[in-house]
This record gives C-alpha cells, structure tokens and sequence, in this order.
C-alpha cells in the first residue's frame, strides 16, 4: 500500500508525478475562516522553485500554485483545499537510458522491485520535485500556527560548516544558499561550482530554529512531537539523518553536562540551556525547537556509476538531464513547509484533547 497522506487533524495528502501535466496537495483539517489567497502561498513556492541560480537545477518551473477548492471570499472554508502546481519545463527525452538501467542511489530499483514497473522520466514520484506540493501545502499550515516563527537555514555543505559566532539571520536570504554566515557563503560559491563542473554534487546540512512554540505540544508516547518531527524530515527526498536538539552529540555527554537546568521563572521556569531541542518526553517545553536534517549529495550526477539494467545485465550509467549540484539548498523551504505541517497538527491535537 502507497501511503501518501501525512498528519492526523491537520492532514495533506500530495499527487502527481515529475514529468506529469502537474502535481499538488490536498490540505484537509484547515480550520475554517483563515485569510488566504494564493498571493500569500506563493513567496513560499519562490523560495524553493528551480533555476534561480547556477547553484540550483536548470529546470525552468514557475510554480504558481492555484487553489481550487476549500476557499471562499478569500477564506478557508473547513473543507478540503486543493493545491495544484503545473509542470511546464519537462524534458523526459532526458531519461531514455534510465528506462533500461537503474540509477545508483536514486529509488529506480526499489520501486521496480516493488511495484514491477515505475516512472523513469525523472523518477516519477519519488523525485524531488513533489516536495512543491509540499510546500505549498507548508504555507497553507502557517495560517494556523501564526504564533511561531520558522527559520530554516544551510549550516553547512560538502563537510564544510558555518561560523556560528558569525551568525547572522538577515544574511539567509540575501544569498543562494540561504547561509547566515556571509563568510562561509562566498566559500561555498566556489565548492558547489566545482562540484557542479566535474558533473558531481555535494550534501548539505539543514538547519530549522522555531521560537513561539507553547510547553505543551506533543504526547508522551504514540505521537511525540519529535518522533512526528523526524518522520516528516526523514520524508523528504535525499533525508538520511535528524537530529533533535544536540542529537547525536548528546550520547558524547555525561548526564550533568546534557541536562537542561531549571530555576524559577516569572512565566514559569527559565532553562539554562536548551541541549534537548525544546522537547522534552515527546512534549514541547516551550524552548527553541531545533532539528538538524542532513541531505546527501544529488545522486544524479555526470559521472558514469556501474549499474545493472532491467534484464540484471552489467553496465555503466551517467545521469543526463538538469539536476542541483547540492540538494540541500533547496532543502531548506521544503524542511520549513514540513516543520509548519507538523506543528499545525500538534497544535490542533492539543487542542481537541485539552482544549
């Protein structure tokens, strides 16, 4: 079975393939009454559409995201909104050799093996380009928590890493990598277009920091805020870690140098430090939530990789076509949208039990 739905008050379920006449998101659990327009999604599909950049894949997709049901007189109505996104740039000639051999580190065998037959033109639905709906469907979930503020940044690429006390938030969007170290930025300019030049790639770290978030999000056991968390990172195309909080720098730690100490505080307690990522058994402690998500490097590159094909024959294949030297960039509005998805329905949860 194909699961294709995520969230349980606030769900979304996506569709449409890579080389399809489009793709979108059905949003269902969207409380009713909230301005919207699709003025108000679309900075969010800017963010993420491709070839703004040599950085970034050369598709040309302007990814104006229509809405099509569940608005009226420019609210929400409590009805399903549905999201469509049109693809107008395909080039599936690009992937004649992908229908007969497998692409090594893309999902081409795993989907064979499965279903007995898939979509080779770009991957079909397990290319990156269905995190548009996503998106879109993330900027339809910032209406409800309007509290929070999610910011979503690269911290670092190809094992090269940001200067933290060189952290600047005004920087992220005034480049192409959305880096808050202008420093580290110009470095990576140059890392990414080499790769990009040899017909590589590099992975990324992405980094998401919300503030605004109440103690009390989240359950104890069977949907824990950070479980929910890191499944829906670990969803995203090219995802293969999260971290929440110190993550795996915490099993380095004594208990005294990992613990959050308390003292009293005038709107409850004041944390002295914030090593569990504003989450604490599965709930929301009212502190920074912190998720760190690591991207591989794009696993379409120009360099020939030995493969088998269809028929368990030996060759060699080079992934032709137009394709991000570091997925990771784009990452970021897509690690954002999943982060909104997620507190939206946290958010009304809380609110279905404890009112």
């Amino acid at each position: 079975m194909s699961m294709n739905t995520f969230g349980r008050v606030f769900r979304f379920t996506t569709w449409g393939e890579s080389h399809g006449p489009a793709l979108g998101a059905v949003v269902d659990g969207c409380p009713p009454g909230l301005s919207i327009s699709e003025e108000v999604l679309q900075p969010f599909m800017d963010a993420r559409k491709p070839g703004q950049n040599k950085f970034t894949t050369q598709r040309r997709e302007a990814d104006e995201v229509k809405i099509l049901s569940g608005v009226f007189e420019g609210r929400t109505t409590g009805t399903p909104i549905s999201l469509m996104i049109e693809n107008t740039d395909q080039r599936s000639k690009d992937y004649s050799e992908v229908a007969q051999a497998y692409r090594p580190g893309h999902a081409d065998y795993a989907y064979d093996a499965k279903y007995g037959f898939r979509d080779y033109r770009g991957g079909g639905r397990s290319s990156a380009r269905e995190t548009a709906a996503r998106v879109a469907a993330g900027a339809v979930a910032r209406l409800v928590v309007p509290e929070v503020t999610i910011t979503a940044y690269v911290s670092e690429i190809g094992g090269d890493e940001i200067d933290r006390s060189a952290f600047d938030a005004s920087e992220i969007s005034r480049n192409p990598f959305f880096c808050p170290d202008p420093v580290a930025a110009k470095r990576w300019e140059t890392l990414v277009d080499n790769a990009r030049k040899d017909g590589s790639s590099l992975g990324a770290v992405v980094e998401c920091l919300v503030e605004g978030v109440p103690a009390g999000w989240g359950a104890p056991l069977y949907a824990k805020l950070d479980a929910d968390l890191a499944s829906a990172m670990m969803g995203i195309n090219a995802v293969k870690g999260v971290e929440i909080g110190d993550g795996f720098g915490a099993a380095r730690l004594r208990g005294e140098d990992n613990a959050d100490p308390m003292r009293p505080g005038k709107d409850g307690p004041d944390f002295l430090a914030n090593h569990a990522g504003g989450i604490a058994g599965g709930i929301s402690t009212g502190q920074p939530l912190v998720v760190r998500v690591a991207f591989k490097p794009t696993s379409s590159i120009l360099i020939a990789q030995p493969t088998v094909t269809r028929n368990g024959e030996a060759t060699k294949l080079a992934t032709k076509g137009r394709h991000d030297p570091c997925v990771g960039i784009r990452g970021v509005p897509v690690v954002e949208a999943m982060m909104a998805l997620v507190l939206a329905d946290h958010k009304l949860l809380h609110r279905a039990q404890c009112g």
